[in-house]
């Protein structure tokens, strides 16, 4: 069989013909995973000790391996070491499965292929360049073929390219003349040796350069010869084409990239306290380790008799060394490693939740949104740019027929019997279309005048329907910056309050520079009150070396502008001035853009503005930008699949973004700062007792609990009620999410978990712990029993810090849960009651009798437990620890209220109210600093706006300020996602989009 042979000559893939051995590897071969089963180990474990925890608790494992320095076994670390790494490993397993049966799925499609003269049958995955592909009506195509020739007159086909733009409007494509006449013969076709010179493989979906040789002559080569990978035959009975690139090679390839290793804020923020609480369980090692070498100098001398030990070790530095090492194990719980079990445990609930959400469910297609990872949950909660593709997403680009105008005349509008024009409703009659057999029953025509003159003959409305019958391509002539326009004032991202519209068109450098100076000039000067040029220069400068220009800017602004010019904008000499006069818009709607441009505009807003970005598209010309962004989400339905399998999460409907970040990102983000908020304080409280212990046991590295207590307090004791609260709780229901969208803004800010509250949980942690040491020891100092003996002693004192601790953070934890379910009961009090079901059997004389070298403290706690003194001494712990936090909290509500706290005592108001008629607050939009970014590959289709409101609007009074707009940002999302329905989210002759 005659194949082409592909080398790299002047910069150009050049085709020659030859034989197919010798060229297996350049096969059709499609990978999107990241492991395979000998990567999957080494790579994976590599991701996973990017985080330093667990780098963190491999060394700390080394260092209990060393009997000299450990005071804790083993297997306390290395269970949950391995439990950890072993869950996430079969997480990302799980992920990387279905990526490699999505492309078994595809790579095993048959596909008929030229062999030895005949057509055979050949899978995807062994078709290579050169090979000569038969493709019947509705097929995929297999690879990027040269088409030769087709069933169609003159060599055309037609193609479907949903998978790779998100459009299922039909293209046109057509064979050379000179291919077109080999038709089907498949003698002709075998013989067929033509060579291809052509462009190296890249992204661009929309050209293509090259050359045919054949039969002495050259023929020039271009996009329209072209059939894409990915695309549909349709109405074509059959096509033959010639492989140009096959595998990786192709342009839908291309454009996907490849699979990058997504972390949240969260994660890196995590990594950076990690190494802080690493620096601080250093420096209080080496305090203890002072404190022993001094103790070990001036009091170690005289317990020799009782401490048997090497010469070596009673060197004072010498045993201050290996103390340090000593308290570095006993202090490593302040970062447990079940912190991360956690972590996952409570975005896989999250995950699930997204799933089984049926208001994120789309009947008509039967598709359910799907969290396509479970690392990015929390996320959700805090973007702050919003990237969107505009035809297939933010629209469903379905053509309706509501009005036309023929001959002057215009139809589709309804008048009553006065001759007034009326609003079409549910009550207007529309035109019986039963008397044509071929009709749309669907279709809805109110116009009856329409069908009487087509009744009558007439012929400019026969001639009209004729032309609108036969042509392939009816557009109006319009620019690609007003029909972006028209997209974004019926997607209500433009609106007519905005103060003004930018429009950048220009095709040099120097003309962009102009267009985005002009911009500048407008915004500072309305805002600066400033006319004179040198003037405003001044006062820009003064406003750059303030802390941030924005804050200066007010009213709502809109930025257009066309892929050519923000190729210039993008250059590094303008893409400075155009992210930030991007930034102040409110709305930057980028049109005729390539792949590679989106995704330059998203790494340009996340390297410079450290900001959140979501990217959300429905085509393969959206999978750059998808993959660039921080949280990828693909529509999926009808627009192809492609953005789907690269994305993050997806669904079937643009809207259901507005319930995907209010409900599911915002809970996420708010549940998972506060368990982490928890976590923290809990293990300071927990292991800082150590360190205070140190200073009254001679520095020695002994532990103040039973270890077994140490072992199961983050396992057993107090894991289910933090993993309660991490996946159910809630500040407010899902109605007021959505009711209120300026909730969402603490997660934008980061408010709820940052370096200062990270400081704030662990002093927490360390007062509580400072309580649960020292109320007890003081109260131990000279305590003696009921019976009048003495019960100062060790166990004793352990166990009443242990108890007093499992009811302090217990107590704390129901303070903090906001939404209580029967869950959350059984977890915080039945912690509490495994807790001491476990205390009295591992104390018990029947567990001693089996273990006795691992079970010591047999008989203390019926012996303790059942001391008053004791449960007052408890008592009084619980409540110093917890009084504090209650007063400061109630006062913090009373005098300082957060939005969340309004709304939940407006909650509780409504509840006790019932049942009058619950109260609805419409959000009240203002100016926004948080810009949304559409992004258009093709020009859309729609009337042109003629009013001239869409070019400059009218001015209005300056808003007051960036503390109100901030608080209003994502009003456009929610704006937007009610506009863009299932039912009306479509095309329409008269109004572009119709809403």
């Amino acid at each position: 069989m005659e194949a082409i042979k592909k080398e790299v000559r002047n910069n150009s893939w050049k085709g020659v013909v030859g034989s197919k051995e010798g060229f297996e590897e350049d096969n059709n071969r499609i990978h999107t995973s990241k492991y395979n089963v000998l990567t999957f180990l080494p790579i994976n474990l590599f991701e996973q000790f990017q985080r330093v925890a667990n780098a963190y608790f491999l060394f700390l494992l080394i260092l209990q391996l060393i009997p000299e320095i450990s005071s804790l076994s083993w297997f306390t670390t290395i269970v949950p070491l391995v439990l950890v790494l072993t869950i996430t490993a079969v997480k990302d397993a799980t992920d990387d499965y279905f990526r490699h049966k999505s492309d078994n799925q595809v790579n095993n499609r048959l596909s008929e292929v030229l062999i030895n003269g005949r057509l055979q049958s050949e899978k995807w995955m062994n078709v290579m360049a050169g090979d000569i592909i038969k493709l019947e009506n509705n097929q995929f195509v297999a690879a990027d073929l040269l088409l030769l020739s087709s069933s169609e007159p003159h060599g055309l086909c037609y193609i479907e390219t949903a998978e790779l733009d998100g459009e299922t409007n039909l293209k046109v494509r057509h064979a050379l003349p000179v291919t077109s006449e080999l038709g089907t013969d498949i003698s002709r076709l075998a013989k067929f040796d033509g060579v291809v010179a052509c462009e190296p493989p890249n992204n661009k979906l929309d050209k293509f350069t090259g050359d045919l040789s054949w039969k002495d002559n050259k023929y020039p080569l271009n996009n329209e010869k072209i059939i894409l990978r990915g695309c549909v035959l349709r109405n074509t009975s059959w096509c033959f084409g010639m492989v140009i690139f096959a595998g990786p090679d192709t342009k839908l390839m291309q454009n996907s990239g490849k699979t990058k290793f997504k972390r949240t804020s969260i994660d890196r923020l995590m990594n950076t306290l990690v190494l802080w609480i690493f620096g601080f369980l250093v420096c209080m090692g080496i305090i203890l380790a002072i404190g022993n070498s001094i103790w070990e100098h001036q009091v170690g001398d005289y317990f020799q008799a009782f401490l048997f030990r090497d010469e070596v070790v009673k060197n004072p530095v010498f045993s201050g060394f290996l103390t340090f090492w000593s308290y570095i194990i006993i202090l490593n719980t302040v970062v447990p490693i079940s912190l991360y079990v956690s972590v996952e445990v409570i975005r896989l609930g999250h995950s699930y939740f997204i799933n089984w959400d049926r208001k994120m469910y789309y009947s008509k297609k039967e598709t359910l949104a799907e969290a396509r990872t479970t690392t990015l949950n929390e996320e959700l909660g805090q973007i702050e740019y919003v990237f969107s593709d505009k035809t297939g997403t933010l629209t469903q680009n379905i053509m309706t027929f509501n009005k036309c105008s023929i001959n002057g005349k215009t139809y589709g509008e309804v008048y009553d019997d006065l001759g007034r024009k009326t609003e079409i409703n549910e009550k207007t009659k529309p035109v019986d279309f039963s008397f044509n057999p071929q009709a749309d029953s669907k279709f809805q025509f109110y116009d009856h005048s329409l069908i009487e003159s087509i009744k009558l003959g007439d012929p400019k409305v026969h001639e009209f329907f004729r032309l609108l019958a036969l042509c392939h391509t009816v557009m109006p002539e319009e620019k690609n910056e007003e029909t972006a326009m028209n997209i974004g004032y019926s997607c209500n991202m433009l609106t007519d309050d905005m103060n003004e519209v930018f429009i950048i068109s220009g095709h040099t450098a120097a003309e962009v520079w102009e267009e985005l100076k002009k911009a500048k000039e407008i915004l500072f000067g309305r805002s600066t009150g400033f006319t004179n040029g040198y003037a405003f220069c001044e006062k820009l400068q003064e406003l750059k070396r303030g802390s941030t220009v924005e804050e200066s800017v007010t009213g709502d602004y809109a930025l257009i502008i066309n892929g050519h010019s923000l190729g210039h904008a993008l250059e590094a000499n303008l893409q400075n001035e155009f992210l930030e006069i991007a930034c102040i818009c409110k709305t930057v709607i980028c049109c005729r853009v390539t792949p590679l441009q989106k995704a330059q505009v998203v790494e340009l807003v996340k390297e410079y503005r450290k900001a959140v970005t979501l990217a959300i598209g429905d085509g393969a010309n959206d999978i750059s930008m998808i993959k660039s962004a921080h949280i990828g989400v693909g529509i999926s339905g009808q627009e192809g699949m492609q953005a789907v399998l690269a994305s993050d999460y997806s669904f079937a409907q643009f809207r259901y973004l507005q319930r995907l970040l209010l409900v599911h990102g915002r809970w996420s983000y708010f549940r998972m700062c506060k368990f982490l908020c928890y976590f923290f304080y809990k293990n300071f409280a927990f292991t800082l007792v150590h360190f205070w212990f140190g200073f009254f046991c001679g520095f020695s590295a002994q532990t103040v609990y039973d270890q077994w207590f140490i072992t199961l307090f983050n396992i057993v004791y107090t894991s289910l009620p933090i993993l309660a609260m991490g996946i159910f709780d809630q500040d407010v229901s899902e109605q007021n999410s959505m009711e209120y969208p300026n909730l969402y803004i603490p997660g934008q800010l980061n408010l709820l978990f940052n370096k200062s509250k990270f400081f704030i949980c662990i002093a927490h942690g360390v007062y509580t712990s400072f309580a649960l040491f020292f109320i007890p020891y003081g109260v131990f100092y000279n305590l003696a029993g009921e019976d009048g003996k003495h019960i100062a002693d060790y166990q004793s004192f352990a166990v009443t810090i242990a108890t007093s601790l499992v009811i302090v953070v217990s107590v704390q934890i129901a303070l903090d849960t906001s939404y209580w379910t029967v869950i959350n009961h059984v977890f915080i009090w039945g912690s509490v009651a495994t807790y001491f079901s476990i205390l009295f059997t591992m104390h018990s004389d029947g567990i001693f009798d089996i273990f006795p070298n691992q079970f010591p403290f047999v008989g203390n706690a019926r012996h303790s437990l059942t001391q008053k003194n004791i449960w007052l001494v408890i008592l009084l712990t619980t409540v110093v620890s917890v009084m504090p936090v209650i007063a400061f909290r109630f006062i913090k509500v009373d005098l300082y209220p957060t939005l969340s706290d309004q709304i939940r005592q407006l909650q509780r108001a409504q509840d006790k109210a019932r049942p009058l008629k619950s109260h609805r607050r419409q959000p009240r939009r203002t100016s926004s600093r948080r810009s949304g970014y559409a992004f258009a590959h093709q020009e859309g289709y729609g009337e042109l706006i003629t009013s001239g409101k869409n070019m400059r609007v009218k001015n209005l009074h300056p808003t007051s300020g960036l503390g109100k707009t901030m608080y209003n940002s994502t009003s456009w999302i929610e704006n937007l996602c009610k506009k863009t329905t299932d039912t009306v989210n479509s095309f329409s002759l008269d109004r572009t989009v119709k809403l």
